[in-house]
């Protein structure tokens, strides 16, 4: 088994002994997701940028940033898991077409939705 077989069959068993898969929709469940990106998001949001690049240098900030990763993870499995999506295939396919979209050498005007492509 890999770590993510373990946990996924962790959160399996967590869910089932709460009987809590009643709540665990999909919608219920992006919804929740949300709201801890949000947390992680709270983390940075009035840090420069040099602050957050040393976030984990304060133990107690590296804790809080630690644990809402987590959250983030944990939902974002949960939520794989009810839609039966492979999160390593799907995110190795996204590779695949970013990969072809931006090759090596093409150098973004911007680090935006609006860096340069293979289409620009």
């Amino acid at each position: 088994m890999t770590d993510s077989d373990d946990l996924r069959a962790r959160l399996a068993t967590f869910t089932a002994d709460r009987d809590w898969g009643q709540f665990h929709r999909p919608k219920n469940l992006v919804m929740a997701l949300a709201g801890e990106v949000g947390e992680l998001v709270a983390e940075f949001q009035w840090l420069t940028p040099e602050e957050s690049e040393a976030v984990m240098a304060d133990p107690a900030h590296g804790a809080r940033v630690r644990s809402e990763m987590a959250d983030v993870f944990v939902y974002l499995t949960q939520l794989a898991m009810r839609l039966d999506i492979d999160l390593y295939e799907v995110a190795h396919e996204k590779m695949d077409e970013v990969e072809v979209r931006y090759p090596p050498g093409v150098v973004p005007r911007s680090a935006g939705p609006t860096a340069p492509s293979v289409e620009d």
